[in-house]
C-alpha cells in the first residue's frame, strides 16, 4: 500500500499532480476534510478495500481544521499506516499571475482581492506541511508535461529525487536578462554565426550553429570549466540556500545561436547528476534576428 499527502500553495498545481496521479492508478480523494482522514485510514486497513495506491488532497481549504492535520497525521502513523507528503510549490509572483489569469479567488482573500497578502498567510499555515514533506516540486516555470514528467519519475520510476528543479534558460541580452535568473553566464566570447549570412537563419538547436560555436579551443575549455563549476555549485544551492527551484541563465547576444547551443550542451552534459532538469530558450523565435533587422 502506497499513500500519499498531496498538498502544497493554493495554484502551485495541485488539482493536476492529482489528476496525473489517478492516471497511474491511484485512487484520489481531494480536498478531504481533516477530521475524514481517521476514517479514510480505517478503510484502508480493511482487507475489502481493494486499492493499493491512494493519493489524499489536502490544503489551505481545510480552514481551521487544517491545524489539527499534524495530531491526525500523526495518530495515523501510530497506527502503523505509513504515508508519504508530496509539496507543490512555486514563487509568489508566479501565483499571482496564475491567480490573476485564471480569474480565480485565492481561497484566503476573502473577497479582498489581496492575493499576495492571502499567499503570505498561507505560506505560513502549510509551512509545516512543507517541513516534513518527502517531495517538493516548485512547480514556477514549469509546463503541465513537464510537472507530470517530476511525478512519474517519483512514483512510476521510483527514482531518487533531490527536490530541486534546475532550470537552464538560454536569452539575448538584446531583450534583457531573464528576472527569475539565480545564476547569469555570457557567452558572447564564443564564436558568432550571426555574422555568416548562410548560417544567420539557422539556430543553436541546429548541429552546424552547434560545430561553428565549438569551433575553438576557447569554446571546449570554457564547456569543461561551466560543467564543473555548476556541478560544484548546484548542490551547494541545495544544501546552503534550501532552494527548490534554480535558474541558470546562459546569454548571448539575440540569443538564437551561442547561448542556445552552448545550453544544449550544458543540458545534455548535467543530466547525468542525480537532479531534475529543463531547459527552455526564451529568445529563439524572434522574427527580426532571423531577418536580420536588429
Amino acid at each position: 500500500m502506497r499513500i500519499v499527502i498531496v498538498t502544497g500553495m493554493s495554484g502551485a498545481g495541485k488539482s493536476t499532480a492529482l489528476n496525473n496521479m489517478e492516471d497511474l492508478g491511484y485512487f484520489c480523494v481531494d480536498n478531504l476534510p481533516v477530521l475524514l482522514l481517521d476514517k479514510l485510514a480505517d478503510m484502508i486497513q480493511d482487507s475489502s478495500f481493494t486499492y493499493d495506491k491512494v493519493a489524499i488532497g489536502i490544503d489551505i481549504r481545510s480552514g481551521k481544521e487544517l491545524d489539527n492535520l499534524s495530531v491526525v497525521l500523526s495518530n495515523i502513523k501510530s497506527s502503523g499506516i505509513e504515508y508519504e507528503i508530496l509539496f507543490l510549490d512555486a514563487s509568489t509572483e508566479n501565483l499571482i499571475r496564475r491567480f490573476k489569469e485564471t480569474r480565480r479567488e485565492h481561497p484566503l482573500a476573502n473577497g479582498t482581492g489581496e492575493i499576495e497578502d492571502a499567499i503570505r498567510k498561507e505560506r505560513d499555515r502549510v509551512a509545516f506541511l512543507k517541513d516534513s514533506a518527502d517531495y517538493i516540486i516548485d512547480t514556477t516555470g514549469l509546463l503541465t508535461r513537464e510537472l507530470k514528467k517530476e511525478i512519474n519519475k517519483i512514483f512510476v520510476k521510483g527514482e531518487g529525487y533531490s527536490n530541486i528543479i534546475v532550470s537552464l534558460v538560454s536569452f539575448g541580452y538584446k531583450f534583457g536578462i531573464p528576472v527569475d535568473a539565480d545564476i547569469v553566464f555570457d557567452v558572447r566570447f564564443m564564436p558568432n554565426p550571426y555574422y555568416d549570412e548562410q548560417l544567420r537563419p539557422f539556430t543553436g538547436n541546429d548541429d552546424n550553429i552547434k560545430e561553428f560555436v565549438m569551433n575553438s579551443e576557447e569554446s571546449h575549455v570554457f564547456i569543461d570549466k561551466l560543467y564543473d563549476l555548476l556541478k560544484f555549485l548546484i548542490p551547494e544551492y541545495v544544501d546552503k540556500e534550501g532552494k527548490h527551484h534554480l535558474t541558470i541563465a546562459i546569454g548571448c547576444t539575440g540569443g538564437r545561436h551561442r547561448s542556445v547551443a552552448v545550453t544544449n550542451i550544458m543540458y545534455d552534459r548535467l543530466s547525468e547528476l542525480p537532479f531534475s532538469f529543463r531547459k527552455y530558450h526564451r529568445d529563439i523565435s524572434y522574427d527580426k534576428y532571423v531577418k536580420g533587422e536588429i
